[in-house]
This record gives structure tokens, sequence and C-alpha cells, in this order.
């Protein structure tokens, strides 16, 4: 670090310029600007010297990474803190020691290896991968920008499509680009390759994809096929990653931005020289010679789809605690609005006085704000932390009274209040499903049960419950002499339950008496 900040003060940058260069803060670069040499030397030395903390368990650690070399420093500072309870120092400064106790030892981590296999192009026409991209750049008066980008990329032919913008994408920027990127290519193809990324995929359970409301309105409209990639797993559409990784380092690294409009512009023309103009590192041949083959298979676009334009364009991520920062105050929204790490929200001014917070893909208003003059403040709408549904003592009291012996539940129920104030009203709403469709003799079993072996657990209560169903339907009289329970979506355990299966033999033994 300090040879370089000498480098590139010898070559008359300033320490602003330095800091951006590099990377740094600031202060970094102050405090090694005007060092000497003999003054670094002694620094070193004196940190090579210096007694470090962590030093304590030397041994120890030493051990444990030559027994296990995969171990993080995390893992070892939990170790460390199980057995001597309290640790003099931060988490931080042991990875840093074991890191350096690595380098000293030369233990390297296990690392597992993945195999890949080399993949056949698909068909031509059949595949474009999709994916976005973000690169800070520098504007003409020097000040810096980010830039976000979506690339599009034809499979077989590697020929390339990317449009940028000034500021987070929403999902009817998505599907305008793709419209733009359909046009470009002259033609749509089978299937369209994504990430999960939360301006298309709401949710995924299990396999079953949910898409957010706009996208999946569009695709049926284009009627396009899609293949999500799994979390976490950028190989597997590796061709797109690199032609993002190939923009923003080929096009984008220290380009000047003038505006938006010029910046798209020079990216289309770097697209016909450079990335699809030259010939490709893997097929050794030009995409847009190859392209001109491929586009023949591609499927018509024959009338370009509009995106309604809400009027706003900027989007905001939600935070933790439902808030959302803008201009440097947070904003409150409603309880509840904040779904993962994914959420955003759209956002617009109304002359620089109030500020309307919107749903991403409705056109639903969540809050609205009066613009302070200050900086650093809490704008809070208190009505966005109330409970709205049923207060806490109404709930716990309806719920007891659909057991037979209401005060025995009553008392269950207060206990589990105890024990998990915080969630009582996850807990009670979730013990008001599971005694739907129960009968009293199940009520009073599960209930006995959960008490006697002091189980204040709602899902504890679920399992229990689910238990007794079972049994007591199981111990039914036979058919002959039954009366029929009839089913109702309530009575779920019942719906749920397998016929019993009468072995074949007996139906055999019948006709023969018969006959």
């Amino acid at each position: 670090m300090y040879i370089e900040i000498q480098q590139l003060k010898e070559m008359g940058l300033k320490k602003a310029q330095i800091a951006r260069k590099l990377g740094i803060s600031r202060p970094t670069v102050y405090e090694y600007f005007d060092m000497s040499s003999d003054e670094y030397d002694k620094r070193l030395e004196a940190m090579e010297q210096r007694d470090r903390k962590p030093d304590q368990y030397h041994d120890e650690i030493l051990a444990w990474l030559l027994e296990y070399p995969d171990l993080s420093g995390s893992q070892i500072y939990d170790w460390l803190e199980s057995k001597y309870k309290e640790i003099s120092f931060s988490e931080s400064t042991l990875r840093n020691y074991v890191r350096d106790m690595r380098k000293k030892h030369n233990i390297l981590k296990e690392m597992a290896i993945r195999q890949y296999e080399a993949m056949v192009d698909p068909p031509m026409g059949k595949q474009i991968q999709v994916d976005f991209g973000e690169k800070w750049t520098i504007r003409e008066d020097g000040s810096r920008i980010k830039l976000y980008v979506m690339c599009f990329v034809l499979t077989h032919s590697r020929y390339k499509y990317c449009e940028w913008v000034d500021r987070p994408f929403n999902t009817a920027d998505i599907i305008r680009i793709h419209e733009n990127a359909f046009e470009y290519f002259g033609g749509m193809p089978e299937e369209m390759v994504y990430d999960q990324d939360h301006l298309i995929l709401a949710a995924e359970n299990h396999g079953d994809l949910i898409y957010t409301h706009l996208f999946s309105s569009y695709i049926q409209r284009r009627k396009f096929k899609v293949y999500m990639c799994r979390k976490a797993d950028p190989e597997t559409k590796g061709r797109i990653e690199k032609v993002v990784d190939f923009v923003k380092r080929n096009f984008a690294h220290n380009r000047t931005f003038y505006n938006l409009d010029k910046w798209n512009e020079e990216a289309l023309a770097w697209l016909e020289r450079r990335g699809n103009g030259k010939v490709h590192g893997t097929t050794k041949r030009k995409p847009a010679e190859v392209f001109l083959e491929e586009r023949k298979y591609l499927r018509p676009v024959t009338q370009k789809i509009q995106t309604k334009s809400t009027g706003i364009s900027i989007t905001y991520q939600v935070r933790k605690d439902n808030t959302v920062v803008i201009g440097g105050n947070r904003y409150s929204v409603p309880i509840g609005t904040y779904q993962g790490p994914h959420t955003h929200v759209r956002v617009r001014k109304i002359n620089n006085e109030y500020l309307i917070i919107m749903h991403l893909d409705r056109d639903e208003e969540l809050a609205r704000h009066k613009i302070p003059t200050g900086k650093g403040e809490l704008i809070k709408n208190n009505d966005h932390a109330r409970e709205k549904s049923r207060k806490i003592p109404n709930l716990l009291t309806e719920i007891a009274a659909c057991f037979p012996d209401s005060m025995a539940a009553n008392d269950f129920l207060e206990k589990i209040r105890m024990e998990k104030p915080r969630y009582i009203r996850d807990q009670l709403l979730l013990i008001q499903t599971a005694i739907q469709g129960k009968s009293p003799e199940v009520l009073v079993k599960t209930l006995s049960f959960c008490v006697k072996n002091k189980l204040y657990s709602a899902v504890d209560f679920k399992d229990a419950a689910a238990h007794y169903a079972k049994e007591c339907y199981n111990n039914q009289p036979a058919l002959e002499s039954s009366v029929a329970t009839p089913l109702f979506p309530g009575n779920l355990e019942i719906i749920k339950t397998k016929p019993q299966l009468r072995d074949i033999n007996e139906y055999t033994r019948f006709f023969r008496q018969d006959s």
C-alpha cells in the first residue's frame, strides 16, 4: 500500500485521486502520503515485534488449524469463546491473526474443487442468457456516478446486446429493455435464462417459480420459456457472466459519462466494433457473422410492447426496520413491507415538499411523508407501527373458548405468552389453525399432553394435535357400523388421512362362500 501511494504521488496525482485509484479511504492516503521510507520501515518493525492479544491462545489455535485446515476465523473465535467465556479482542482481530498464522505456517484451507463439463452450444435461435451488472464511473466534472447495465447474449452465436440506466432497475425497465433487445436481435428465442433477481422472481417454493406480477404478465404475452438458475451458482450461466464482465471492463472502465443517451449510443457502437465485431476466443468466429445465420431461426416479434409509464423513476431498498433511506433521512413504511433483502419500493417527489413511496410493481401508495430540511432524521408515521388486526387478549380468549376446558386452555396459552412474549401473535395464530376441525376428544388429549410435558410451544401443540387426530381416526369402528364424517376444508387431518386398504384375500373368500 505504501509503495503504491508513493508511486502515484510521484506521478503527480493528488490525494483524492490516489484514494479513488486504489479504492481506499482518504485518511489512509493521508497516513502514508508524507511518510518517509525510514519511517515506514520502523513501523513495520514495530508491528512485527509488538505483542498481539490472540498470542496467549497461539498454540491452541495452531493445533486446531493443523488438525482442521478448513477452520474459519469465525469458528475458531466461537470455540475460544465457548471454552474461555470472555475474549478480550474482537472477531475481526482474530481473523487477521489466523490469516497471518496460515501464511507463517503454510496452512492452506482445503478447497472442494467443483468439476465442470464443457457444454455443447444449443441450436441456433434456442436460447438467450440475461444478467445484470453495475459500475462506478466518472462524470465530466470529475464526480462519480453509479450506472446499471442489463446484458443479453445469444448462446449459440455469442451475439450481444446491452443497455444502461443511471438508477436501480425496476420491473418496467426490464420489460422495456427486453423489447429493445428483441428489436436489436430482430426476433426472440424459445428460451430465456435468468438469475434469481427480485425484479423477475418473487419467490421459489421447492422448484415452483413465482414471478413478479408485471413480469408474469409479460411472459404470458411473449410466450417464451424461462430457465431460472439456481441461487449462488453463476456457473450455470457462464456465457452471460463473462459478457457482463467484458462490458464493464472493456467498455465502461475509465470512460467519461456525459449523459445516459450518449452513453448508450457509445455502448451500441462498441458492441458493433468490439463485442460483436471481434473474433470470439472460444468459437474463433466473429459473433456478427454467426448471427447472420442464427437470426433466421429466431421467432418473429411483430409488435413492440409498450410499458405503462408510472412517472416514478427511482427505486429504493427497504431496510429490515421497515424504513427507506432517501437523501440522508429514514422514512417509515408499514410494518410487513420488508420481505427480505431484495425488497424495493418506488419513490417520487411532489414539488420537493413531499415523498410518495409506492409498491414496486403495483400502483399502490404505501406511505406519504413531508421532506424535512435537515439530514439524518427519522420521519415516521406512527400508524405504520400499529397492529391493525385483533388484540392479543381478545385473540387469546377466542382460542381458549374453542377447548372443552377453556380455563385450562387459557392457562396454557398464558404460559406460552410468558415463554415467547415477542412471538405470541404468531404462536396463537398457529394454534388457531391447528385446532380447526379437531374433535373435543383430540383437543383434551393434546392440551393434557402439552401441559404434562411442559411443552409451551405452538409447534409442539400442532404436532401433538395431528398425532391424536390420527390416533382417534384409526380407532374408529369398522365402516359397517360407523357414521360417515362429513369433510370440509377445515377438517384437514381427515382429508390428509389415507384410507385403510382391505386385503384382496378377504374378497376371494367372500365370493367362494357365495358360490
